[in-house]
């Protein structure tokens, strides 16, 4: 059951963040595309490396968590961490039918404290420095996200860099859903600034807003092939309020109430 002061401070938070008004956009709309049905299913084996996750698959190959952890049967297994409590639970592993790394990080677990005080910590704060080296202070992030990205960074960072190796790779894909998709965004700024010449793609699920404006056209800037995805009226998306000075980055596609998934442009 989730705790009463979470779903206050979350429901108070949704509805003042839909109780201020917006601001104009200040260029016109690029049009809004529907995807194809080619493009839909090219997100499925992302989606179930994002919900397994929450299972903390081992570096064996056994898996215990259902029809989502065999459901990419090709995929080779790295290393994993976290206790889903104060670390997010976490994989790398090698798909080389995709031939790349996976990354994924899982979401918030609404049975554990942790998580949800990651989540309320809504504080904007930079970059760690020695983590990510050559940002400006102007790009901010959640402080909680960033906590949470920095338990599991170095671990990431040495079993990706395996993975890189022992399957003579050039790509990485990270994965994630709700805070776990938060995570895996803060993971796309802060690999390629210890990997490079390495290819990189994001897909996050259900992404709550992660920076500021600052933040928001860093990622746009320098983080390649994201993708957030978006489920209907699901209320972490506008989580934190841009009232507070949270902006998403571009890279949003929306699956709207009759199935159709739409690419929207822009930030």
């Amino acid at each position: 059951m989730v705790p009463l002061s979470f779903s206050i401070a979350f429901f108070a938070t949704f509805l003042v963040a839909h109780a201020l008004p917006t601001t104009p956009d200040l260029v016109p709309r690029q049009a809004i595309t529907s995807l194809t049905a080619a493009q839909i299913s090219a997100f499925k084996p992302f989606t179930r490396y994002a919900s397994t996750a929450y299972c903390n698959p081992s570096t064996t190959r056994t898996w215990s968590c259902g029809s989502n952890c065999n459901a990419n049967p090709t995929f080779k297994p790295v290393a994993s961490g976290g206790d889903g409590d104060t670390t997010q639970f976490w994989f790398v592993g090698y798909d080389p039918t995709l031939k790349t790394v996976i990354v994924s990080h899982q979401g918030t677990d609404t049975s554990k404290l942790m998580p949800i005080l990651t989540d309320a910590n809504i504080i904007l704060r930079k970059f760690d420095s020695t983590l990510f080296p050559g940002i400006s202070s102007d790009v901010k992030v959640h402080d909680g996200f960033a906590d949470s990205q920095a338990r599991s960074a170095a671990d990431i960072l040495a079993a990706v860099r395996t993975a890189l190796s022992s399957n003579n790779a050039n790509q990485v894909t990270i994965v994630g859903h709700s805070l776990g998709a938060a995570l895996a965004l803060i993971d796309a700024v802060y690999l390629p600034l210890h990997l490079p010449g390495v290819s990189f793609k994001t897909v996050g699920y259900g992404m709550p807003r992660v920076g500021n404006q600052e933040f928001a056209d860093y990622v746009d800037a320098h983080v390649t092939s994201l993708t957030h995805v978006n489920n209907k009226k699901d209320p972490v998306p506008i989580l934190p309020g841009r009232f507070l000075g949270y902006h998403h980055p571009s890279g949003e596609v929306h699956i709207g109430s009759n199935g159709v998934w739409s690419a929207c442009p822009g930030q």
